[in-house]
């Protein structure tokens, strides 16, 4: 809500307060007379905690001058309205009345009119500040809720960033050996790469993809790793999924299996195996990724490897509170589970 609608917000509530007052108490124009400065008086005390004290003092903090600010501008207000309600209240020979009213032993005087004019002012700023200080506060957490998101996605973004270049080295490694290997299976290995790419630069743009699309990917990343040797690799596949449509952030369950293949090593390990499996429903997706350990020290790439951090901390932004990472790792075995809820409530 923009200053302008706020002020007059409370010019047309307070505009309604009085003409109801008025119709309730039917003084007619001694009403008006007597209360069209208090309101007049209301509006300017509004409209400069709206536009200057508010924006100026209050929500920089400033509450010390705010108050002291606030306090001089009701009084000041107040006088002015208590002179005008004097001038047009002069008895004949505009001698002012006596104290008490001319009579002694009459009823308790009133309040002094500048307490009441006071009270009076002192009512529409302090609600007037009530609703700039929950209206500024809303719209702070607005800002932070949208500051937060586009933080969130540019992290997102940063990330994945870093893991598509990470394999396009590794694939582009795969080819290179292929190629002095067997030349036939390098157009079979460019194929299977073209579609990865695709699927990297297409798909990927999406915050979520098919499970089904996904898993193409890791089927296709260890084909292109088969293509690596004539000699058949320890590698156990089971997908099971029961919901193909299900849906999942893209790229993040493939860097457990790059990461299984660098580390397990087993390429070079006679008892080396990997075994991946994936179970899919309506309501969560089971991630299984077990390898050998080598005793060898793995192979690193010279660009360096990105790590199970970037991944841990995808699932800490795009699942909050509806993942479960186990990571077990022994001498010989290293065993990734992962379960995402999708339905966003354990």
């Amino acid at each position: 809500m923009k200053q302008t609608h706020r002020f007059l917000f409370h010019v047309f509530l307070w505009l309604a307060v009085w003409l109801m007052a008025w119709l309730l108490l039917n003084e007619n124009v001694r009403f008006l007379d007597k209360n069209v400065p208090s309101f007049l008086m209301q509006i300017v005390v509004i409209a400069t905690l709206i536009y200057v004290t508010a924006p100026t003092l209050l929500f920089k903090k400033k509450y010390l001058l705010f108050g002291v600010a606030s306090f001089a501008l009701i009084v000041f207000c107040s006088f002015l309205i208590t002179e005008n309600f004097m001038l047009n209240n002069l008895p004949e020979g505009n001698m002012p009345p006596p104290p008490g009213g001319g009579r002694r032993g009459g009823p308790p005087m009133a309040p002094p009119e500048i307490l009441i004019q006071f009270l009076i002012l002192s009512i529409a700023y302090v609600l007037a500040t009530f609703v700039e200080t929950f209206l500024f506060a809303q719209k702070k957490e607005e800002e932070t809720i949208r500051n937060k998101n586009e933080n969130l996605q540019m992290e997102l973004k940063f990330l994945k960033s870093q893991i598509n270049p990470h394999f396009l080295f590794n694939s582009l490694n795969n080819i290179y050996a292929l190629s002095v290997i067997d030349s036939n299976k390098t157009q079979q290995s460019i194929g299977t790469l073209s579609e990865m790419l695709r699927y990297v630069l297409y798909e990927c743009e999406q915050p979520t993809v098919p499970i089904k699309k996904e898993i193409a990917y890791i089927s296709n990343y260890l084909d292109l790793f088969r293509l690596k040797s004539s000699k058949p690799f320890p590698i156990n596949t089971k997908f099971e999924v029961l919901n193909s449509n299900a849906k999942i952030a893209p790229m993040i369950l493939i860097p457990f299996v790059e990461n299984a293949l660098k580390h397990g090593n087993i390429d070079h390990v006679a008892e080396g195996y990997l075994d991946i499996k994936v179970y899919s429903d309506e309501h969560k997706i089971d991630f299984h990724v077990a390898n050998s350990v080598s005793k060898m020290p793995a192979q690193k790439d010279k660009v360096g490897g990105i790590g199970l951090e970037n991944v841990k901390k995808r699932l800490e932004i795009l699942y909050p509170r509806n993942h479960e990472l186990t990571i077990e790792q022994t001498p010989e075995n290293y065993i990734v589970n992962l379960s995402i809820n999708l339905n966003g409530t354990h």
